[in-house]
């Protein structure tokens, strides 16, 4: 490979006919870079886990390759980032759930604040401080900090 590889940089090694994988650069050390396998040997996007280290004077089998997010389609791409929410809101909801007594004294204090305006007889101030620390407390719930 001509040139020292940097983080994020993408790798193919070139001494296996059989492995078209593509690496991204994780790591890199004085006498060894890190590798994530981020690809099959067709250039599909995977998530394997895979982490490898090869020492500086191999990286001659190995040559730039293209990153493959790259080749993702729109459609795709949505699709994936609608199922990111859809899997964090069931989330969010399933760690709210967890915690009930939480969950409803955070509901109550965010109701509170905000549609206490007129009749609760606070401070616009003070109401404000309720309603945000009610937010807070349920957003620390829901992501399973409390």
């Amino acid at each position: 490979m001509d040139g020292a590889p940097t983080v994020s940089d993408h790798l193919r090694s070139t001494d296996s006919d059989d492995d078209e994988a593509v690496y991204r650069v994780v790591g890199s050390h004085a006498d060894s870079v890190t590798l994530l396998r981020v690809s099959d040997g067709d250039g599909r996007r995977l998530y394997t886990g895979e982490v490898f280290t090869v020492p500086r004077d191999a990286l001659d089998t190995f040559e730039a390759a293209k990153n493959p997010d790259g080749n993702r389609s729109a459609v795709t791409t949505l699709s994936a980032a609608g199922e990111s929410v859809y899997w964090s809101l069931r989330t969010f909801v399933a760690s709210l759930a967890a915690s009930p007594a939480l969950s409803t004294l955070g509901l109550a204090l965010f109701v509170a604040g905000a549609f206490g305006r007129g009749r609760v007889p606070l401070p616009d101030e003070l109401l404000l401080a309720v309603e945000i620390g009610g937010l807070l407390l349920l957003v620390l719930v829901g992501n399973g900090r409390l």
